[in-house]
């Protein structure tokens, strides 16, 4: 389980520090793909093979599940961090979701995700704003199951 925030900063040649923790969860490499939201994601390779199963039961005839995948899917690298715990994002990754410099990294349940500072901050506040109401409308959809 991913929990917790953490800053860190890309360096010059586009490197990262994923957080100590989140590595040894992680193993020796991972995939980092597009995320929602305006983030980068990090799957286990456990968790992105799950992903992709659930994937596989998607209706190939729906374009919307078409474009799902070839988004999730066209542009994910497998990461392999250096001794440093470093890994590279590469630019076609990071340019879309505006991460040039102070990054926050987030632990989220199965998954990571990797924010431009800036991004990060703002999502949250508005986050928090509903967080009562939403979390009202989502118990009653866990009471239902």
């Amino acid at each position: 389980m991913f929990i917790g925030e953490y800053s860190h900063t890309l360096d010059a040649k586009g490197r990262i520090i994923i957080p100590s923790k989140f590595r040894d969860e992680l193993h020796t490499s991972f995939i980092l793909t597009r995320g929602l939201d305006g983030c980068l994601t990090i799957y286990s390779l456990e968790q992105w093979q799950k992903l992709l199963t659930e994937l596989e039961k998607l209706p190939s005839t729906k374009k919307a599940a078409r474009q799902y995948i070839h988004m999730l899917t066209a542009k994910a690298c497998e990461c392999t961090p250096d001794k440093m715990g470093r890994i590279i994002i590469p630019n076609y990754l990071a340019e879309p979701v505006h991460i040039t410099k102070e990054c926050a990294i987030i632990g989220v349940n199965d998954h990571i995700e990797i924010w431009d500072k800036d991004t990060w901050t703002r999502y949250f506040e508005e986050a928090s704003d509903s967080f009562e109401e939403v979390a009202e409308n989502l118990s009653d959809l866990l009471k239902n199951e």
